[in-house]
């Protein structure tokens, strides 16, 4: 018989344990067994795969290659287990359904925030959570179920077969500050002009920080040496607006900032744009909160971009 028909739910959690606790013992009195019957039952497992799970050493167990690829699998039906079980429960509690959407920061402050509002006009009751983080963070959240959809900057890494992308917008990037900065009533600006602040950008890897350097290079700068830098929107903008720091936002931040009066957009011009996806797993669409948000986004996105011409006199 194939070693998956013996695998229980119970085995999963089992595997997730000794690869948290490393120890079979601590494993064992989390689980309510022995560790002889904990042993027992993973030399078996193992020896139904073929294949070694877990290193053995002094200091307790460490997952092989192979055992950690069956964790993924396990964090995986996991995850999905949660969702089922949060989605019934809010079909339960009257609701429509659950969608959990991960956002960085760049869409963060205007698509995200309008899609779900525009998604809770036609699904009043339905229960959404919504994830702040960096994009490298959330599509290994989204591939394990964790998440429903990620909406950020474009990622060229994804290659998970299981994992749909769709381009939402482009945009360019803008530097930004508080609104009473000593740059911010100038007409115009040149790079002296902002090197002579120090300025506070998204971490290195972040799709942000790669358009600014593309964007610094294509005018023959380079990043300052004394940077700070933040993966948060909230604290980024706290910061620029209780000193003389300068920062880079995307268009589209940048601007619903502006109309909080939070930040002024500096009149620097960069070249270059980014663009922004959605990604979501083909398997969730069939249920009604997820696939309404993915409309949701894709409408707000494109009335964005529409309202953004009209206003150019595109």
């Amino acid at each position: 018989m194939d070693w998956t028909y013996r695998l229980r739910l119970r085995h999963l959690q089992v595997l997730l344990s000794l690869a948290e606790t490393g120890n079979l013992s601590q494993s064992a009195a989390a689980l309510n067994t022995t560790q002889p019957a904990l042993s027992k039952w993973l030399k078996e497992l193992e020896a139904d795969i073929g294949l070694a799970l877990f290193e053995r050493h002094a200091r307790g167990l460490r997952p092989t290659r192979h055992g950690e690829s069956l964790l993924e699998h396990a964090r995986r039906i996991e995850a999905h287990l949660d969702s089922a079980r949060d989605d019934m429960q809010a079909l339960r509690d009257g609701g429509s359904g659950l969608v959990s959407i991960g956002t960085s920061g760049v869409s963060s402050a205007d698509t995200v925030p309008l899609a779900v509002a525009r998604l809770l006009e036609q699904l009043p009751r339905a229960q959404v959570r919504l994830v702040e983080s960096t994009m490298n963070q959330l599509l290994p959240q989204l591939a394990r179920g964790e998440l429903d959809i990620v909406v950020g900057r474009s990622s060229p890494e994804n290659t998970d077969p299981q994992i749909q992308c769709e381009k939402l917008y482009e945009e360019p990037i803008h530097f930004v500050s508080r609104p009473q900065h000593p740059l911010s009533g100038k007409d115009s600006l040149d790079w002296d002009d902002l090197l002579a602040y120090q300025w506070i950008v998204w971490p290195n890897g972040t799709p942000v920080r790669n358009a600014l350097e593309t964007a610094l290079a294509a005018a023959g700068q380079t990043l300052p040496g004394r940077c700070i830098e933040s993966n948060s929107s909230i604290l980024n903008i706290t910061l620029l607006n209780h000193t003389d720091l300068v920062g880079v936002a995307s268009h589209r931040a940048a601007r619903r900032f502006v109309q909080l009066n939070t930040l002024r957009i500096l009149p620097m011009q960069l070249s270059g744009f980014g663009s922004v996806s959605m990604y979501w797993r083909a398997d969730s669409l069939n249920r009604a909160a997820v696939a309404l948000a993915v409309e949701s986004l894709r409408a707000c996105a494109q009335l964005d971009v529409d309202e953004t011409e009209e206003a150019s006199g595109a």
